[in-house]
């Protein structure tokens, strides 16, 4: 078996295209759930857990050791957004505590969508591909806590398929930067700034 090395920083590999993967397949799970395609199951929860909250936690600490500072942050955020969003799930069905409310969950998702907002101000910077994920998670954050605010399940389930679109340019995004560093050229291109 052949290792393929890539030049990085100090010798540290590129962890955008884990955590961008991470956070689009598991966006996509959720998404396909909020459409309305099946239930949500152990399949999303240990994916949240584990691909999406922890991957993702691993991508933000490796991008901490390349002095990436956004890369730190949204991988970091979003993998404990994840892994906090499962506990809010999974810890009243074991009795630890009350289900949030659905004005609380629109407080939660608003505060998310605040954030991702903000972010998305710093890929301004970087890429087209990654201001689409951010500026489509934005959205998706709007319309859930929108959803919730209201109790209107129709904004809920239109907002799984902005959702799977969002979790679909994030997977892109990352093989796309895998791709292209793999190949040393642009195989698929993610509109330079």
């Amino acid at each position: 078996m052949t290792q393929t090395t890539l030049p990085g920083k100090e010798g540290i590999a590129n962890p955008a295209p884990l955590g961008l993967c991470a956070f689009g397949m598991t966006t996509v799970l959720l998404n396909l759930h909020n459409a309305g395609f099946f239930e949500i199951n152990s399949m999303i929860l240990a994916m949240g857990i584990f691909y999406g909250g922890l991957a993702q936690v691993i991508a933000g600490y490796i991008e901490a050791k390349k002095n990436n500072v956004f890369g730190l942050t949204a991988f970091t955020s979003y993998g404990f957004f994840w892994l906090s969003l499962v506990g809010l799930i999974v810890m009243p069905k074991m009795g630890w505590m009350a289900a949030p409310s659905e004005s609380a969950m629109a407080a939660y998702l608003a505060v998310w969508g605040l954030f991702t907002l903000l972010l998305f101000f710093g890929t301004l910077k970087l890429n087209r591909a990654l201001q689409f994920v951010f500026a489509t998670l934005t959205i998706l954050f709007a319309l859930l806590a929108i959803g919730d605010a209201g109790g209107n399940a129709d904004i809920k389930h239109f907002a799984g398929y902005e959702g799977i679109v969002c979790g679909a340019s994030a997977i892109y995004t990352g093989i796309a930067a895998l791709l292209n560093e793999i190949y040393g050229r642009i195989v698929l291109p993610v509109g330079s700034v």
